[in-house]
Parts: C-alpha cells; structure tokens; sequence
C-alpha cells in the first residue's frame, strides 16, 4: 500500500533517494522497483533486517532494473548521518507525527536535499486522525505513538520555514478511515471483533486485486477522508532565509 504517487513525485532510475522511517519498506521496496539508488533508513534495526532481506531477494528475481541499488541503515531522522546536500529525493511517510521535535526532523531531511531535489511529506490527515483520537485513547497513547495531528496548513507552514516550496498536496487511502474508526471504537487491540475482521479482508482483497470499484470509490472519497495528507516539495535552487527548527 503505498502512500505516495511516485510518478508524481518523478523519480527516476539512478536517483539518489533516502526513505526516512522506513519502517518495513513499503515505499523503499518500491523505489527499488523504478531503478534508483535508495537508502532505507529506521531507527528499528530488527524492521531493518527484513526489508534487507528483501532487497536481496528482488534483486535475485530481477525484479529491479539493473544499476539499481538498495541498502538499509540505522541511525536518527533528527541527526541524519550525511553530508548537506546528498539526495536527489527524500521521502518521510507517517513519521512526522511521532516525532516531538518535529522542526528538527524536518531542518534535517531539508539539509540533506540537493538544490533543486524533491521530497514528499505525509502524515496523518486531521478529520480522520481527530475522530479516532477521540473514539480511543489507546489509539494514540502508546509507546512511539502519535505526540500530535496535524493540520495540513500548519505543516505546509513547517516545510516552507525550513526551505522547502510546496509543488503540490493530495489525500490518499480513504477507505482505511473507517477502518480505524471501527477499530478505535471497538478496541485497536480487539483483533476478534467480526466488523473489523470483515473491513480488514476487504482491504486486503482490495490491495491485492485493486479492482475498479473500490479504486474509483476511493479517488473520488479521499478529498473528503482520505487518511492521509501527502505534501510533494522541491528545494530551491537559490537559498532562502531558513528559520530556526524548534
């Protein structure tokens, strides 16, 4: 399930790209897929270690375009361990909202950008993250969890401070909001309830087989709840002033 349009963003073999908080590596699997040279990069070194093992098999079963390359590294997204200026395109999905000292996150992964690169930024979008906040507060309440929602006006002011111009905005994956609605009205942990479990194989079949109904259905609903906001960005070719991270 990918968050990001990456034609959009157009990315292009034998870019340098970082996928900041990887995580399992949807998206990094994915920039492999299209011929860039991608770092997949997470403070969990036990994620870490699958999505390197996977990287190793999708080169086995050439199912990357050769001069592709692909590795994974541990370190901090508030002390990114590269020189300023180093990828050509930075992505950082569903991390933003984690992070307390998010102007910091975003002062780094603005530092690293070449001139002229692009980034794409997305977290939760507020309306669904709002409703699920208030069904439930294990929802967000838990270790690593999520410290704040986001308006997207307030993030887009964050990202432009820092540099960055803002080339577009779109909302994805509605469909998963009433997901999570039910799951935080049920129980997040509550994996036996039947209406979850029934939403949860429709999702699946959905992902899987991506049929036109439920493709259509959701473009035309994630204006409206799509669960997530996603911001593609460009660095300036020219400096600008830069305020302070906090």
């Amino acid at each position: 399930m990918l968050t990001v349009d990456f034609d959009r963003l157009g990315v292009k073999p034998g870019d340098k790209v970082i996928d900041i908080g990887a995580g399992a590596g949807r998206h990094s699997f994915e920039l492999y897929r299209r011929g860039a040279d991608v770092i997949a990069f997470d403070q969990n070194a036990d994620e870490l270690a699958d999505v390197e093992k996977m990287f190793v098999a999708m080169a086995e079963v050439g199912e990357v375009p050769a001069g592709a390359s692909a590795r994974v590294e541990v370190g901090d997204a508030l002390n990114l361990p590269y020189e300023d200026a180093t990828f050509d395109v930075v992505l950082i999905s569903e991390v933003l909202e984690h992070v307390p000292r998010d102007g910091r996150a975003i002062a780094e992964l603005t530092r690293i950008l070449k001139p002229g690169g692009v980034a794409a930024v997305t977290v939760p979008r507020w309306l669904p993250e709002k409703i699920c906040w208030a069904l439930s507060d294990a929802y967000h309440e838990v270790e690593g969890g999520h410290v704040r929602i986001y308006r997207a006006g307030e993030l887009a002011e964050k990202l432009t401070a820092a540099g960055l111009e803002v080339r577009g905005r779109d909302h994805a994956h509605a469909l998963h909001s009433p997901y999570w609605w039910l799951k935080c009205a049920v129980g997040v942990e509550n994996n036996d309830n039947p209406l979850a479990k029934a939403y949860h194989q429709v999702l699946v079949w959905d992902m899987m087989k991506a049929p036109w109904l439920t493709r259509t259905a959701e473009k035309v609903l994630n204006p409206v709840v799509g669960k997530s906001v996603v911001f593609y960005l460009e660095k300036p070719r020219e400096p600008s002033v830069v305020k302070a991270p906090r």
